[in-house]
């Protein structure tokens, strides 16, 4: 089993990384937020959909084989549609381009573009042009010219996972057993209830990305993860758990409400729009990475640090709490703005701030 988790995590880790990159090439400049949180909205709707196999298996252990290897099985679904997808799928036109096909990557941005206002021929003169003046990607671009996407990348990635988003649905159950000692049907229950809200407001947020700054939606989640939280680990300091075990509920799902509708789809989308066509592959890799691992670190210690708490769930959230309020400096100095600005633009933008900020030296 430790085996296959191992190769099952370096699939998911390439398709974590490629597919931001990916749908930003593909999509045009005014749905590129939209289409970029389609990614996280997916991951939302496999979450649930993970909760409500597992209520389903959950005590059946059907034709002799446990409950617990028919949840994992089950997964096995998602993984044969996402193949056939994957070979339904368009090439990019940009690595078309990239490549000197430039024939195909007009033919597909002739379908991509069918219901937009952007014209096909006028997009691919502009990939042409950002495509002759760049060089082939290597680490000297990425450090220089590329180094403030880079630096945002990756601090954009590590807080997203930071303010406890993957313990809370990892461990959610646990955090109610353990720490309200509820009824392990009860516990899962719940993470269906909060499931539903996770999916629900990044539909939300879906309707409104290409609407509002990217920025802005960051800042607003910021503030209301770090007030949620904040109240949350007061509340389990200072009141009997029976007291606090519904407010905790109910602070969770606020919690989750602006994860989901500001750090999980838009930190996907930035990494995916940042980076200079040459080393947007590498750089959306490293951001990506930048997320696993601190997933794996936060995932890791989530239970140690509840039980250095002696189960109060005060602990580990007020440790999420003072990053989500450090999120919201970071994003306020480092996050460049990108709605409404084409790839080729938001590599010019990064490019002069390089000339000047050398020319300067």
């Amino acid at each position: 089993m430790i085996f296959a988790r191992i190769i099952l995590g370096l699939a998911v880790g390439g398709a974590s990384a490629l597919t931001p990159a990916y749908l930003a090439e593909l999509a045009d400049k005014e749905h590129r937020g939209s289409l970029g949180t389609m990614f996280q909205l997916m991951v939302t709707l496999g979450i649930l959909l993970a909760y409500v196999s597992n209520l389903a298996f959950l005590g059946h252990n059907l034709l002799g084989i446990r409950d617990w290897r028919w949840m994992l099985g089950s997964a096995l679904v998602p993984a044969i549609l996402l193949f056939i997808g994957g070979i339904l799928l368009p090439e990019s036109p940009r690595y078309l381009v990239k490549e000197g096909k430039n024939l195909e990557a007009l033919q597909v941005l002739t379908i991509l573009r069918k219901k937009s206002r952007e014209n096909p021929e006028d997009e691919l003169k502009g990939i042409e042009k950002v495509s002759r003046n760049d060089k082939q990607g290597g680490m000297k671009e990425l450090f220089t010219i590329a180094r403030p996407a880079l630096f945002a990348a990756i601090g954009i990635m590590l807080f997203q996972q930071l303010v406890g988003i993957n313990a809370v649905i990892y461990f959610l159950p646990q955090v109610f057993i353990k720490g309200f000692h509820f009824p392990t049907a009860s516990a899962i229950w719940i993470s269906v209830g909060i499931g539903i809200v996770n999916f629900v407001v990044t539909v939300l947020a879906y309707l409104i990305m290409d609407k509002v700054n990217r920025k802005t939606i960051l800042i607003f989640g910021s503030l209301v993860m770090g007030i949620s939280l904040g109240i949350l680990a007061t509340l389990n300091f200072t009141v009997s758990i029976s007291t606090a075990a519904i407010p905790t509920i109910i602070l969770i799902a606020i919690y989750i409400c602006g994860f989901a509708i500001s750090w999980g789809p838009v930190a996907w989308v930035l990494i995916g729009e940042i980076f200079p066509l040459s080393v947007r592959g590498i750089g959306t890799a490293i951001g990506s990475a930048s997320n696993w691992i601190a997933n794996f670190v936060v995932s890791q210690f989530f239970l140690a640090i509840l039980a250095a708490f002696h189960n109060n769930v005060g602990g580990p959230f007020i440790i999420f709490a003072a990053f989500a309020f450090l999120s919201l400096f970071f994003v306020m100095k480092f996050v460049p703005e990108t709605r409404n600005k084409s790839l080729e633009q938001i590599e010019a933008d990064l490019i002069h701030r390089y000339n000047v900020k050398k020319s300067n030296k």
